[in-house]
């Protein structure tokens, strides 16, 4: 096991950051809030800088200070948080301020004792850094990092082999070493949240969504789109099947996790060039157009920026401009992944990202671009409800822009498509590329946090860590891996949000609600014709609508706010599927002889002869 380094002796919190005292009178309840809030806008700058000054320069040092400055939040934590179960009993506020105060008598990690919390911090702080440092060694002397380097392998090589190889590589030199930690992650987690009266930490999870039946709607929401992606699946399974050939496909078996494009096998768009039904139709991928043209990450932010003022949205600060990464620099290590970052202080706001120029990435640009936004809408709003209306509406609005920017319409009003006609053959090569990036990506955004809830409830225990994911991962993707797994591997910690614990189940409800969304924005800007041709730039109707969502952060129940917004209560897939229904028709149509699912579910590919492993020939 590794040894986890000296861990740090926390400073007890500053006086000016201390509740005052306080009676149980209404009068004294509404003060209590209103110091919290200007108190807690001071300790989330100073933890949020911290952690962003560790993620973009990994080091000893930004380590200890970013893991000092998490302590130091918790014992905020908990002092407001024991202060107010002390002094207010629940009859003295009003809806909106009970929500606060309930929200600030949760203490999460602050419920464990001081030496506990130092090795929970220590342990997240290790594994995000054991990820996002990790590198591929093909041969002395030569390292490839996740990005760009193995994300451009995984997207572009058509190598079985070298495909394998870094597959391979990724998942042993990234998984293996946090499965030293993962496991008493777990345990403090777990005993962290049973602090707040939760059985374990997957139960906290699912009480932001407020729903006593979470587990069973998403459950029917993933069977209502299951034989979408099964319809896909197969068609992608031919398609490979005859590149690939017999011996690595089994057209009644998985397909193997490393021939989809993505290292997870969670987006397959990447892929697209093998899939595409006409070939000889204008090419509705534009990544080589843009480079043609020059873009460059900031351009691409620009473009995106662009899209939300147009629907009188707000722009980005100079903050923003100011203090953001939006390349990876090459004088000293970051956490590459993708993400946007509010610093409380109402005016400091910035996305993190090592952005390529790909179509894909400017999707991504949009995405984080989306949080920022969100951020700015509700700035105004107490610390406590500055949050989405549940995590999903958060993961949902820079994707909601995106069906508008990838539209082939919108490619050719921003001169990345030459020509903007189009017939049935264009639409449905477009919209077999939006399926193989949204379609394809829901079972995987289902399954991620069906293991950890398990790993969470203890039905999976450390020894089965492994092969309860393969299981999972077989059984909703109808994906195999392509080498032999055993539980000296730990693939799930080779996916960036299971070392950065950050919930999963948000990507797929918010690829359900993104639809719902998209279809509500267009029937606010009057737009006539398939959904999948709607492009909402420049309506301030749909911007309006946006708006309001946003700006209500999470001071409302979430399905009161999705009321508000778009006329119901719950999330549902009729937007999704009326979105794709053309290419549903299309796709049931190809497979009329294919078997739809993988009746040999333990099928596995054979090694390909004089494979080592090794990586010398790459």
């Amino acid at each position: 096991l590794l040894l986890l380094p000296v861990l740090l002796r926390c400073e007890a919190l500053r006086e000016s950051w201390q509740p005052g005292n306080y009676t149980n009178s209404t009068a004294d309840a509404q003060r209590f809030l209103r110091d919290y809030n200007s108190t807690a806008e001071e300790v989330f700058f100073f933890s949020v800088s911290a952690s962003w000054n560790y993620d973009t320069n990994l080091t000893d040092y930004n380590s200890n200070l970013q893991v000092s400055a998490e302590l130091e939040e918790q014992a905020f934590t908990e002092a407001w948080g024991k202060k107010a179960k002390q002094v207010f009993s629940n009859e003295l506020l009003d809806f909106e301020d009970k929500r606060l105060m309930e929200g600030i008598m949760l203490l999460g990690p602050a419920n464990l004792p001081q030496k506990e919390r130092e090795e929970y911090n220590t342990i997240l702080s290790i594994m995000e850094r054991i990820y996002s440092t990790t590198k591929v060694h093909p041969r002395p002397n030569i390292s490839w990092s996740l990005e760009p380097e193995l994300t451009d392998i995984m997207a572009k090589s058509r190598s079985y082999k070298k495909l394998l190889y870094v597959w391979e590589a990724w998942h042993n030199d990234s998984g293996v070493p946090i499965k030293a930690y993962y496991p008493r992650f777990v345990e403090l987690s777990n005993k962290a949240s049973r602090g707040d009266g939760f059985n374990d930490t997957g139960a906290v999870w699912r009480s932001w969504y407020e729903s006593p039946t979470f587990e069973q709607d998403i459950e029917k929401l993933y069977r209502t789109i299951e034989p979408l992606y099964l319809n896909l699946h197969a068609f992608v399974r031919r398609k490979l099947y005859n590149f690939y050939g017999p011996r690595y496909i089994n057209l009644k078996g998985p397909i193997p996790a490393h021939l989809l494009g993505n290292m997870w096998a969670q987006t397959w768009n990447n892929i697209f060039d093998m899939m595409v039904p006409f070939p000889d139709k204008p090419n509705v991928d534009v990544t080589a157009e843009m480079v043609k043209q020059g873009y460059n990450a900031t351009h691409m932010f620009r473009v995106a920026e662009e899209f939300f003022t147009s629907l009188d949205l707000a722009e980005m600060p100079k903050e923003f401009w100011e203090g953001s990464m939006l390349v990876k620099p090459e004088d000293r290590e970051v956490v590459c992944h993708a993400s946007a970052w509010d610093f409380y202080n109402r005016k400091d706001f910035r996305i993190k990202q090592c952005t390529t120029v790909t179509m894909e990435q400017l999707f991504t640009v949009h995405h984080e671009m989306g949080h920022i936004q969100y951020y700015l809408q509700y700035k105004d709003q107490p610390v406590g409800f500055r949050d989405g209306a549940n995590p999903g509406f958060h993961e949902a609005i820079g994707d909601v822009l995106s069906l508008s920017v990838s539209t082939p319409k919108h490619l050719h009003k921003i001169n990345l498509l030459e020509s903007a006609t189009s017939d049935e053959e264009t639409d449905l090569n477009f919209l077999l590329k939006m399926a193989l990036e949204k379609i394809a990506f829901l079972p995987f955004g289902y399954l991620i946090d069906q293991w950890r809830w398990r790993v969470f409830d203890g039905r999976t225990p450390p020894d089965k860590y492994n092969s309860e994911w393969w299981y999972l991962r077989t059984k909703y993707q109808g994906i195999c891996p392509p080498t032999k797994r055993t539980e000296d591997q730990f693939d799930p910690g080779a996916k960036f949000h299971i070392p950065d614990n950050y919930p999963y189940i948000s990507y797929f409800i918010s690829f359900i609600l993104q639809f719902q969304f998209h279809e509500k924005l267009c029937e606010a800007a009057n737009h006539t014709g398939p959904l999948h041709t709607c492009d909402i730039y420049q309506s301030a109707e749909a911007g309006a609508i946006l708006k309001k969502v946003l700006q209500a952060g999470s001071s409302k129940p979430w399905p009161d706010v999705l009321q508000e917004a778009i006329g119901t209560r719950e999330m549902n897939a009729n937007s999704l599927m009326k979105y794709f229904e053309p290419v549903t028709k299309w796709l049931q149509e190809q497979n009329v002889k294919e078997t739809l699912g993988w009746p040999e579910f333990s099928w596995v590919p054979p090694i390909p002869e004089g494979y080592t492993g090794d990586g010398q020939e790459y």
